[in-house]
This record gives structure tokens, C-alpha cells and sequence, in this order.
């Protein structure tokens, strides 16, 4: 997908919050806030909006001093989704569909999106109750599973810190033995890297790597050789969170996506309604594509 003009109030938000979240004095704060204005109409928006994003936090990474200015939230999140784990477990145990329920709490994860939300907006207690009767589309689940099934080699890309505890049960039903967890190279809003992934206990029960990159979604051409080489021989790719959407959405590979459509735009998009939990796959948007490029025609006779 390339960048929006909707991105663009997206992006000033990050930055403010980002001075918000360190303090940084009105004047740096301004400071800051126009130099990422002037960076943002250099930037090339035939760009997804996670590679825009990228330079945009590195800017302000760069001006502020400071690698994770995330760092404290992150941590929070993470502490709180782990108090509401047992709880989730139990339900996904004890549900008609386990699967389904997994799927669910993994999609109500990810409104744990500071790409999306500012962190007033976030209430994980509410994100937990809200889940358990979420509408999902049944077909599209019934794929999945079948998918998950049939496949060897499974690589599960993470999105946020938080989240990735959210995602528990659902690895758990995979299993450790055929899915390799994916983080993100270094920190970039609130997205989960390796540290994020210990503190949620992924580390200690699968097999967690990094894609090498900054940017907030998986951009093949920024993520190091092993991760491409370990996306490349993958038989199933299950991606979290719209910023994965934004940049994988074209690509040719077995791909499912999970999220929420938190965004008017990728909403639009994904052809669904907003705040819907969404499970897509590559095949299906090639057949809307299809649908939309040749529609049928009513003949009559």
C-alpha cells in the first residue's frame, strides 16, 4: 500500500507523543515537530506508510537521544497482558472452538497499536473483555486452520509488545515444533523486539528471531538475509497488525493476516468495517482483485 494523506495526521501524532512521552520542553518539541514535517515532504509516498514511518521515528530517535522512547509503556503493557494471560488460557481451553477463541484474543492484541491509538486509548482489560464474543469471519478462520494444518514450516510475525502475550495461546495451539516467531530489529514505536519477547515468555517456549529492521511492519528490502532466506522457505506466514498488512499485502507467498481495522484507510482497503477483526489471506485478495478488475455480468436468457 502506499502512504495516504490520512497518514499524514498519523505521523505528526507520533512525533508529539513521542516528546510528550520524554519530556522534551515546548521548544525541542517544536523543534522536533518541524523537522519531521520538513523530512515527511522529502519522503517518497508511493511508499507503504511503515517505511515513512521508519525514517520519521529514526528522526526522532536521532534528535532526542533516545533508542526506545516507547521503552516504559512497552514494559507496561506487557506486565498487565501477563496478569490477564491465565485468564485468557483458561477461556481458550475451555471454549467450543479453541481455535477460534485463540484467534480471537490474537486479533484483540493488536489494538495494543500506538501506530494507531494513542496510549489514552488503549485499555487492555477492556481489550480482553471485548474479545471473547468478537465476530470473525468463519470461512476465513476455517482456511487458517487448514493452512496451520497442512504446514511444516510456519513463521509467525509479531507486531507489539503487549500484543505478542495476546498471541500466546494461538502459538500454543500451533506448537513450538513447526513456528518460528519473528520480532523487530530494533525498537520502533511500540513494537515487540527480543527484549519484549522475553519479558512476554515467548523466548522461553518457542523459537524467536529478528527480521534485522526498524521499520514498523516487515519491508523485505530492509529486513536482514536470514530472515528473507527463513520468509522465502516458509510454508505458511501468519503476519500480525496493519503495519505487516501494509507492507506484505502484495506479496506472493502463503500469507494470512490478523488484525484489527483500527484505520479509515486499510479498512477500506481490506474491504471491511472498521474496528472489525480481520483474517485475510494473499489468495482471497487476489480473487477480490479479480472480482473488482472482472466483474461478473448478469445474463439473462
Amino acid at each position: 500500500m502506499k502512504t495516504n494523506l490520512d497518514c499524514i495526521p498519523c505521523f505528526t501524532r507520533h512525533t508529539l507523543e513521542a516528546a510528550r512521552t520524554l519530556n522534551l520542553n515546548d521548544a525541542d518539541a517544536a523543534q522536533l515537530m518541524i523537522d519531521v514535517i520538513k523530512l515527511i515532504l522529502r519522503l517518497d509516498w508511493q511508499q507503504p506508510p511503515p517505511v515513512m514511518a521508519r525514517d520519521i521515528h529514526r528522526l526522532i530517535k536521532t534528535q532526542t537521544g533516545n533508542s526506545d522512547p516507547y521503552a516504559p509503556h512497552k514494559q507496561h503493557t506487557t506486565q498487565t497482558a501477563l496478569k490477564l494471560l491465565p485468564d485468557i488460557q483458561r477461556i481458550v481451553r475451555e471454549a467450543k472452538q479453541p481455535f477460534k477463541m485463540a484467534v480471537r484474543f490474537a486479533i484483540a492484541g493488536n489494538a495494543i497499536d500506538l501506530g494507531a491509538k494513542t496510549m489514552n486509548q488503549i485499555d487492555i482489560s477492556a481489550i480482553f473483555k471485548s474479545a471473547q464474543h468478537a465476530p470473525l469471519d468463519d470461512t476465513a478462520v476455517n482456511r487458517l486452520e487448514a493452512q496451520i494444518n497442512a504446514a511444516r514450516n510456519i513463521l509467525f510475525l509479531a507486531d507489539n509488545a503487549g500484543e505478542v502475550v495476546f498471541d500466546l495461546p494461538l502459538l500454543e495451539w500451533i506448537g513450538p515444533q513447526k513456528v518460528t516467531v519473528v520480532v523487530r530489529g530494533e525498537p520502533v514505536i511500540n513494537d515487540a523486539v527480543m527484549e519484549d519477547a522475553r519479558r512476554a515468555g515467548i523466548c522461553e517456549r518457542f523459537k524467536v528471531i529478528s527480521n534485522g529492521a526498524d521499520t514498523p511492519g516487515t519491508w523485505l528490502a530492509d529486513c536482514s538475509p536470514e530472515f528473507v532466506r527463513a520468509f522465502s522457505a516458509a510454508d505458511l506466514v501468519i503476519a500480525k497488525g496493519q503495519g505487516n498488512y501494509e507492507t506484505l499485502n502484495d506479496a506472493a507467498h502463503n500469507l494470512f493476516f490478523l488484525f484489527m481495522a483500527k484505520c479509515p484507510v486499510i479498512a477500506e482497503d481490506a474491504g471491511v468495517p472498521l474496528q472489525s477483526y480481520v483474517v485475510i489471506d494473499t489468495l482471497s485478495r487476489q480473487n477480490q482483485k479479480m472480482n473488482e478488475t472482472y466483474p461478473r455480468q448478469n445474463v439473462s436468457r
